[in-house]
């Protein structure tokens, strides 16, 4: 399969992250990347597609913060990655707010992920090599991969969080639709609900969104992903979640993925974005299903069987040493 990376996602490194209530290494490190580069061989270069496809899903002012709040950071005598440690829980609203703290809060929903650097280096070099695999499917390539790091699911049109800052699926998916490859729809196979990209599309009757993830009544990110979340006004019905339990193995995972596999058939969907997260490996750190290496073939397989032109978009997983073999297996089950 045709792959695609930009190495400026290497450039987002933070040190460490606030994890059920201690400092922990950052688990979103750029090794993941590097583990999954050796094991499906050398991915092409992603092209620039430049801001407008990015601008078509996030909020002007969050990118100007995004772009900024590193060095914002360091102008208040700060030292190290950015991090906020208040949120804006009872309501959020438009405020001109000057202190750095205060605006890592106003476009961020936990203190999990820093800001760094090099972070929108990565973050943009993550959105262009999903617009890079999505133009290849675009022009002709049944499927496509692409490599990114960070990921991408769990960012909203004003917000980061979960490791996310840009959100690469949602770009894509919206990218396509623009270009009237659609109608489109989102399947998202991360461990974690992509509550982002549910937050961007879940008014919309024109792009479908569907997630198996882990029920959010025990895991992350808690506040969305219910089962009765379907959208709203235009976009009800064009919303589906599938919470699963801890322990999910790969018949009952199955069983939920033939489900939302034929809610996007009856859906009427022309062009599929894939949010694969490898996070539902049995040795995953964070996470908590049972889905073992060689399960993966299996659920790719599944998928590819929409027979649906399909850009992939990478989103978590962090078994670093298992990742790559993880994603190679997911990848393999798809037609070349």
């Amino acid at each position: 399969m045709i792959s695609f990376f930009d190495e400026r996602q290497l450039r987002h490194t933070p040190l460490r992250e606030l994890h059920n209530g201690a400092w922990t290494p950052y688990a979103e490190c750029a090794d993941r990347a590097r583990n999954i580069r050796d094991a499906i061989g050398t991915p092409k270069p992603a092209r620039d597609f430049g801001m407008a496809p990015i601008e078509a899903v996030h909020d002007a002012d969050y990118l100007a913060f995004l772009k900024g709040a590193h060095a914002a950071w360091l102008a208040a005598g700060r030292e190290g990655d950015a991090i906020g440690y208040t949120w804006p829980v009872v309501r959020r609203r438009k405020l001109s707010l000057e202190r750095i703290d205060a605006r890592l809060g106003q476009y961020s929903f936990d203190a999990s992920t820093p800001i760094m650097e090099g972070t929108w280096d990565g973050a943009y070099g993550s959105a262009q090599t999903a617009l890079t695999a999505l133009d290849a499917v675009l022009e002709g390539a049944r499927t496509a991969f692409a490599l990114c790091r960070p990921p991408g699911h769990h960012a909203g049109a004003d917000y980061l969080g979960g490791y996310c800052y840009l959100n690469n699926a949602a770009i894509a998916a919206q990218h396509a639709h623009a270009a009237g490859a659609g109608p489109v729809a989102i399947l998202d196979v991360d461990y974690h609900h992509g509550n982002g990209t549910q937050d961007i599309f879940e008014a919309r009757g024109d792009i479908f969104f569907a997630s198996i993830h882990a029920d959010p009544a025990t895991d992350y990110p808690f506040y969305w992903g219910h089962a009765d979340e379907t959208g709203i006004g235009e976009g009800e019905g064009t919303t589906l979640n599938i919470p699963m339990p801890r322990g999910t193995r790969i018949d009952a995972y199955l069983a939920a993925l033939d489900t939302a596999i034929a809610r996007i058939t009856s859906w009427g969907a022309r062009f599929l974005v894939v949010s694969f997260g490898a996070d539902t490996f049995s040795g995953d750190p964070i996470s908590h299903f049972a889905i073992e290496t060689e399960d993966f073939a299996t659920i790719g397989a599944r998928i590819a069987a929409l027979n649906l032109p399909t850009a992939i978009i990478m989103e978590g997983g962090y078994a670093v040493g298992d990742l790559g073999g993880n994603v190679a297996r997911f990848l393999s089950g798809f037609p070349d």
